[in-house]
């Protein structure tokens, strides 16, 4: 079930600004993937982008520097976020529907 917990956290991440239709949602499951984070991300009825990732600290920072920036067609005006302890539900990242 998941990674080792041991110094794992859990970012709880709102996306704001020109973020849906521009593949955000699928380059963010790359650079997760990549970075070898869990999670998923979707997008939200209100034109944001939620995620929920779970990875090593310094990890889980490169992954939301990322999202400051997102896919070249993305203009990214905010980036809210809520750390906790991570759960280590996650076996890998993928992109959910729409909440």
């Amino acid at each position: 079930m998941g990674q080792s917990m041991s110094g794992t956290r859990r970012a709880s991440l709102r996306i704001e600004g020109k973020v849906q239709g521009v593949f955000f949602r699928e380059s963010a499951r790359v650079e997760a993937t990549r970075l070898g984070l869990t999670g998923w991300v979707r997008n939200r009825p209100d034109g944001a982008v939620e995620a929920v990732v779970e990875g090593e600290p310094a990890v889980l920072e490169e992954f939301i520097h990322w999202c400051h920036r997102g896919p070249a067609q993305a203009r990214v005006s905010g980036v809210q976020r809520t750390d906790s302890k991570a759960t280590g539900e996650f076996s890998q990242f993928n992109v959910e529907r729409t909440s």
